[in-house]
């Protein structure tokens, strides 16, 4: 799938292969996009009813620099906790900034079409926060909710610290992992980094990015003169009615990776970063808050020396722009200082800033900013920068490069690629600029060479999976010029595979529409499996399976199949006198009658099965299919010895050609299917002497008994005579009876002349039952007794059944041994049994349906078997598309100030709040206000449910539901599948120490993991309490009993006293 690389991409080219975020208005980058063009101002205007309603004092909302208007992310207060596996009573102390930045790392690599799984390279992490007003506005105006956390745990869910860490550690991410810091530029700076970090080949991909939720601005904020903020809640970047900005939240991150590697791995390609800078202002500045103009103008020309481009190159600025009467003016003249270091045109290039739609964003900003111009260069298109009427007239555009762009309009192209600058500077002087290029054309997707195409879709619970494929039917119908096959590759390759699993087998994006928009409909497969893999045994037919066109449709489609037939065919010419095999197997329609007839003969029939089921396995092999065990029914057992390495290809097949040559040239025979044990068979087999053998053993009730016509016909009559209904099979010899033993000693020679090694992949033998040793695999007469001894396949069976979660797949033509596998005794519901090939009647025969081998390999997928999609496309170049990222089943974790009652949230009015039916109703409102903490239903274990049954099991199970915040809890359940930690452990003990009066080490939950073995552990320890509590009384009186004797004494003493007196 490699594509050839343009020599004029340059090695510090940077591609931006996926993004993501949340922001004012805006669930995602998308509708970011939507809004910038039709210049909508995603700013919520409160009305005083809806502020009061919010719960606003009536003092701030009766002070006139109160302004209404705030820049509100969608569900600031909502996450998924269980999808990042992060316990509630962690999510709720949990900065809602880290957790916002947490979920956009995740869409921003499936946008791009990447499992953090399954991600072989390094992938780094660079991204900051605004100062943590969650922390000083809500949890430490909470102090009871605040001291049931260790301060170590309040920590780390808000230091900013371990902003980058958490998505390292909740991902699985290997790379760097680094919190930026730099106030209003966190963003942009962490894109220079993780650039550096990329080109300096510290990791292969780099998440970059920021986030912002303040709760202080949640419902307006106060105005104060001569500061950042806007008077009327309204931002106006460059206009003469500039007054400021105003603060608001939001979150954005993108995916980088250099751009060589995007081109060659076949990401999609934004935009690409071809240079950028950083720096700080110093101390030459009118203050520490106050721009500069030497700064900003240097950090623009570093940015523009790193990419080798000039002034004139660069045809769009997206400015920091936050409408200050100071800053912008400084920003005009810094950007016009650097420009005219190379040119001296006037207004040629476009200014705008997207502050003007949303606000400022604080440590998202630039990030923002930073998609907003990936976007324009995408579509072609400038997207209009908000409020600009006339301009500021400190600022002097017609001298200078620049001119604002008030109106949507097409980004002229000329023979150059578009370029543009994006700006952000932070309060303290750290400046950053980054500068862009529009994505390269790059060659067209390969048409695909299948009609089929496999999408798998997967997800956490049911209920996503049901949102997960209502939006990929969505995005079908928006984009159905797509490639459906780079569509499913992103799906196969790009998405990790959660427990709930579901596929379609689809022609085009309509027909795939059309099946998932019926989940329910019989070409869609939907199924639950747990987490873990799956191992996968191979089964090979044996003579009896073969038939006209087997493996046809396999043959015509797939380049692999079709060379391994090929291969093995050319080999086969001279031990088959010279005849084609291909002739045999796929002849033309007017000579399919004399090849059937063919096929028939011994001599043809097992080089024929041999070949079909080799190049089966092969296919297999090459699309991540790859047995751990194998298991033949008599020649089937030649194909599991070549796959292990016994016989080379070569010598395989001169043996089972030889074989079958030395098969055809005896008697004729006969071989009778017949419903008994071994043991009931044994009777018929002694009455018919020598003449009659138990060929095969196909289960604990299924024999096969082979010999002389005669003696067939005699054991068939008496078994009639006993009520035994039996069938004779289609056979022209009486395999593996004493009709063989004329051959042995040949077939022995034979094999004797052939290089055998001990197998590398382990085979059960036919001969035996169980697992063939490398003394067998190596000895030529292990092979001949296998040519005449019992094929004692269910006792093979019963070796591939020992691993209780193996899945069975049938290689060759047929479903006969799949049949066998689900009548064994040992088959369960946890094993899977799959074919490759369907009967005869069907194999190739209709053109409209797709080859078993496409539904089988979902299947196999579905069950928990990993698959190489990058084998299943093979060599044709694919392209990882933008699809719908996970739909999260938010909840609400969010701890309100104990002195405030509950707010009803406020969400943007444009943007409905999005929450799954079952979330909703387990949704509820966190804090001191209310006694309730969140819980979630107890997620997918290995365990089963189990409730507890004694006293002390029922208290352990009620403070791990308190502590863990989940329910309910079985008594088997572990307690870090669960959400426990470390730190949740240390809690847990001291808990049960004043709940229970229980001393409990924290180190006991590594030991006793469930809430039974803990019980267990702790089981000697409540009985001496119990002794402790009932020695308690006795004590108690007798204390009693002193303390009113010496009262007693105290009363007589006084009363002598008075006396005295």
């Amino acid at each position: 799938m490699d594509n050839q690389l343009p020599q004029e991409f340059d090695d510090a080219d940077v591609a931006i292969i996926g993004m993501a975020g949340r922001f004012p208005g805006a669930r995602d980058v998308a509708t970011l996009w939507a809004n910038l063009r039709e210049g909508v101002e995603s700013i919520r205007f409160f009305t005083l009813e809806e502020a009061r309603a919010a719960g606003v004092p009536e003092a701030r909302l009766e002070d006139p620099a109160f302004v209404r208007a705030a820049a509100i992310l969608p569900e600031p207060e909502s996450f998924d906790a269980a999808f990042f596996e992060m316990p509630p009573r962690e999510a709720e102390i949990t900065d809602p900034q880290h957790r916002v930045f947490l979920e956009s790392c995740w869409e921003a690599l499936e946008h791009a079409g990447y499992s953090p799984r399954d991600y072989a390279g390094a992938i780094s992490v660079f991204g900051g926060a605004t100062l943590n007003t969650y922390l000083l506005m809500n949890l430490a105006r909470n102090p009871r909710v605040l001291e049931s956390f260790e301060p170590v745990q309040v920590n780390i869910g808000n230091g900013g610290d371990f902003l980058a860490t958490r998505v390292s550690y909740k991902l699985n991410l290997r790379g760097a992992s680094h919190t930026v810091q730099s106030a209003c530029s966190t963003s942009l700076v962490a894109v220079h980094q993780a650039c550096q970090s990329l080109l300096n080949g510290e990791c292969d991909m780099a998440l970059a990015g920021g986030a912002s939720v303040n709760v202080g601005f949640f419902n307006g904020y106060r105005y104060a003169e001569g500061g950042m903020a806007s008077p009327d809640g309204h931002c106006r970047p460059f206009d003469a009615k500039a007054q400021g900005t105003l603060f608001g939240s939001g979150a954005g991150v993108v995916l980088l990776k250099k751009l060589r590697a995007a081109v060659r791995d076949g990401d999609t390609i934004h935009a690409v970063i071809k240079g950028s800078a950083t720096n700080n202002d110093g101390g030459l500045k009118a203050g520490f808050t106050a721009p500069s103009v030497d700064g900003q103008a240097q950090v623009v020309a570093e940015a523009l020396a790193a990419s080798a481009l000039e002034a004139d190159d660069i045809s769009y600025v997206e400015a920091h722009g936050t409408a200050t009467p100071l800053g912008d003016p400084i920003e005009v003249q810094a950007l016009t200082k650097a420009f005219r270091a190379t040119t001296q045109r006037r207004r040629f290039c476009a200014l705008g800033s997207v502050k003007g739609n949303l606000g400022h964003l604080d440590a998202a900003a630039g990030i923002t900013g930073l998609m907003k111009t990936v976007m324009a260069l995408k579509h072609g298109e400038l997207p209009p920068s908000l409020h600009y009427e006339r301009p500021n007239p400190a600022i002097d555009f017609e001298a200078s490069p620049f001119y604002v762009n008030a109106t949507l309009k097409p980004w002229p192209a000329g023979e150059a690629p578009r370029r543009a600058g994006v700006s952000s500077f932070g309060v303290g002087g750290t400046n950053a600029h980054v500068v862009l290029e529009e994505a390269p054309r790059l060659p067209a997707s390969a048409p695909s060479r299948r009609p089929w195409y496999l999408l798998p879709l997967s997800a956490r619970t049911p209920s996503a999976l049901e949102a997960v494929t209502t939006r990929l039917v969505e995005a079908l119908k928006d984009s159905r010029s797509a490639n459906l096959e780079d569509v499913a590759w992103t799906l196969q390759a790009g998405r990790q595979r959660f427990q709930h699993r579901r596929f379609v087998l689809a022609r085009s994006a309509e027909d795939a529409v059309g099946a998932l928009s019926e989940p329910q409909g019989p070409r869609v497969f939907t199924e639950a499996q747990d987490a873990v893999e799956r191992s996968v045994a191979f089964l090979f037919p044996g003579q009896g399976s073969q038939h006209a066109d087997m493996g046809r449709a396999l043959y015509e489609a797939e380049p692999v199949f079709r060379a391994e037939v090929d291969r093995c065919a050319e080999l086969l010419k001279p031990h088959l006198d010279g005849l084609d095999l291909r002739t045999v197997l796929y002849a033309r329609p007017e000579a399919a009658e004399v090849s059937g007839a063919k096929l028939v003969r011994t001599a043809l029939t097992q080089p024929a099965l041999f070949t079909v089921e080799y190049a089966t396995a092969r296919l297999w092999m090459s699309w991540g299919v790859v047995p751990q065990a194998m298991l033949g029914h008599s020649i089937g057992e030649y194909v599991a010895a070549c796959l292990a390495g016994v016989f080379s290809l070569e010598d395989a097949l001169r043996l089972v050609a030889a074989r079958g040559r030395l098969m055809q040239g005896l008697p004729s025979g006969a071989m009778l299917a017949v419903p008994l044990s071994e043991d009931e068979a044994q009777p018929y087999l002694r009455a018919g002497g020598a003449g009659l053998s138990l060929a095969a053993l196909n289960g604990p009730m299924q024999c096969v008994l082979s010999g002389t016509h005669d003696a067939i016909d005699a054991a068939r009559k008496s078994l009639q005579e006993a009520g035994i209904q039996c069938q004779p099979l289609v056979t022209s010899h009486a395999f593996h009876s004493a009709m063989m033993d004329a051959i042995l000693e040949d077939f022995a020679a034979q094999v004797a002349t052939v290089p055998l090694a001990a197998p590398t992949l382990p085979f059960v033998s036919n001969v035996t039952g169980t697992w063939v040793t490398a003394e067998q695999a190596t000895s030529p007469r292990y092979w001949a007794d296998h040519l005449r001894g019992t094929v004692r396949f269910a006792d093979g069976l019963h070796a591939l059944f020992s691993d209780g979660r193996r899945a069975l797949l049938e290689v060759g033509p047929g479903q006969v041994l799949g049949k066998l596998a689900k009548r064994h005794p040992a088959f369960t519901a946890a094993h899977a049994v799959l074919a490759s090939m369907p009967p005869p009647k069907d194999d190739g025969a209709s053109a409209g349906a797709a080859p078993l081998a496409y539904e089988t390999l979902g299947r196999l997928w579905q069950a928990g078997v990993r698959v190489d999609w990058k084998g299943f496309h093979g060599a044709d170049l694919r392209y990882r598309v933008p699809l719908p990222t996970y739909p999260f089943e938010r909840q609400r974790f969010w701890i309100e100030p104990a002195d405030v009652e509950p707010l009803p949230r406020v969400t943007n009015a444009a943007q409905p709040v999005e929450t799954a039916p079952e979330a909703a109703a387990q949704a509820e409102p966190v804090g001191e206000a209310t006694s309730a903490r969140p819980t979630q239903p107890r997620p997918q274990l290995r365990s089963a449910y189990v409730m507890a049954s004694t006293p002390l099991q029922r208290s352990l199970v009620e403070l791990w539901q308190e502590m863990l915040g989940v329910a309910p809890i079985g008594i088997q359940d572990n307690f870090f599948e669960l959400g426990g930690d470390s730190l949740i452990a240390v809690q847990l003990s001291g808990r049960i120490k004043k709940q229970l009066g229980l001393d409990l080490p924290a180190s006991s939950l590594y030991e006793g993991v469930t809430v039974e073995a803990l019980a267990a552990l702790l089981k000697p320890a409540e009985a001496e309490v119990q002794e402790r509590r009932e020695e308690a009384p006795a004590a108690d009186a007798s204390l009693l009993r002193r303390k009113q004797t010496l009262a007693r004494q105290r009363d007589l003493r006084r009363f002598d006293d008075d006396d005295d007196a």
